[in-house]
């Protein structure tokens, strides 16, 4: 593990602890105080409470895998058990919507259920907010800085414990001032805005499960870096996907269809580099080479191999006369045929006039070969 996933962990680590901490001790202040003050929400709110230490220790464990580097069984990396957790964290925070509106409404039809809480139980509630509001923006500062969906999504969940606190706190308000029904009606408005939350996150994570694209803006980011870089004529098929809270890059880039196989390489590498160097959430980039535009074609034509094409030209210049060693011999695959550049030793040759004679021999008996494109000779 490197030092800066480390960090990431530990800092992660850090939150949850506290956070889980905090909830345990609201938890037991929530089930004492209200089986003291006689409320039945603070005693729910309670019972909440210690649902959300499951959360933080399912977050742990998340964090705790998603920090692994890749190995054989994950290629690329454990990030997507933090894209899982933050897909489950979504889902609880619907769950608790729904559980919001179903205790409003048998409430609302047994208004001889609800209790009559005091000002301890209030003066609990208002503990309760507080807490949890700081938990949220303690949560969410981390959060926005490790660009963590999955701490973003702890975030508002300790925000929909203080949405649930003010709803016991309205509820014992109400109680108090002769209004029973009004939690119960406040419960039902503010769960909607708590499913909303969590339809929102468990959204995010099936998007990234199902290797939905980066955003529009990282995409046209990452499109500007790859035209700027020496050597790329063109590119296409430009793929991204995200990978916990990173993004993982595939494009195709067009370049001279001459150029030799280390300088397409180094003009991929120096596409990776800058990728790599100003986009910081980009974590792999892999590039394929192209010498021509191969966006619009459809089924691939597979030309002879090297040593196939070398035994055709051999032959078509041996049943024209020509027995000279060639030296070396450069084939390139380009618009459906190959060019030929055909190196020879100057000692082959008496003078230029000889040299021009044997090119025209060597080119005419090339070109015979009907996949054989332009030919060229070279003497070195």
């Amino acid at each position: 593990m490197n030092s800066q996933l480390h960090e990431e962990y530990r800092v992660k680590r850090r939150v949850t602890l506290v956070c889980a901490a905090i909830n345990l001790v609201l938890a037991g202040l929530k089930l004492l105080i209200g089986t003291i003050g006689h409320s039945q929400a603070l005693i729910a709110d309670g019972v909440h409470s210690l649902s959300d230490l499951a959360t933080d220790a399912m977050v742990l464990v998340a964090i705790r895998f998603a920090r692994d580097e890749a190995d054989a069984e994950h290629p690329y990396g454990h990030a997507r058990f933090e894209t899982v957790a933050t897909l489950i964290l979504g889902l609880l925070l619907l769950l608790v919507a729904a559980g919001i509106v179903v205790d409003a409404a048998e409430r609302i039809a047994n208004p001889d259920r609800l209790s009559h809480p005091g000002f301890l139980a209030l003066s609990a509630a208002v503990v309760s907010i507080v807490a949890n509001e700081w938990m949220y923006w303690y949560s969410v500062r981390i959060a926005r800085q490790l660009q963590s969906d999955l701490m973003r999504a702890n975030a508002w969940h300790h925000r929909s414990d203080a949405i649930s606190s003010i709803i016991v706190l309205i509820g014992i308000a109400g109680s108090m001032a002769g209004f029973p029904a009004l939690d119960a009606l406040g419960a039902i408005g503010v769960s909607a805005l708590i499913a909303r939350i969590g339809w929102n996150l468990g959204w995010s994570g099936v998007r990234e499960l199902v290797d939905t694209r980066a955003k529009a803006e990282q995409v046209e980011e990452i499109s500007s870096i790859i035209r700027e870089v020496e050597g790329v004529k063109a590119f296409h098929d430009l793929k991204t996907r995200r990978m916990g809270q990173a993004v993982l890059v595939e494009v195709h880039l067009l370049v001279a269809s001459h150029v030799t196989v280390s300088e397409g390489h180094m003009i991929g590498d120096r596409v990776q580099a800058h990728l790599l160097r100003q986009c910081e959430y980009i974590s792999q980039v892999l590039v394929h080479i192209d010498p021509e535009d191969d966006a619009s074609r459809g089924k691939i034509q597979l030309l002879p191999g090297r040593e196939e094409m070398l035994q055709r030209l051999e032959r078509r210049w041996r049943d024209s006369g020509i027995e000279l060693p060639v030296e070396r011999v450069n084939l390139h695959y380009v618009k459906g045929v190959v060019d030929v550049e055909v190196v020879l030793s100057l000692g082959s040759v008496d003078d230029i006039e000889g040299a021009q004679r044997l090119s025209r021999q060597l080119v005419e008996a090339a070109k015979r070969e009907p996949l054989v494109g332009e030919v060229q000779v070279f003497y070195s």
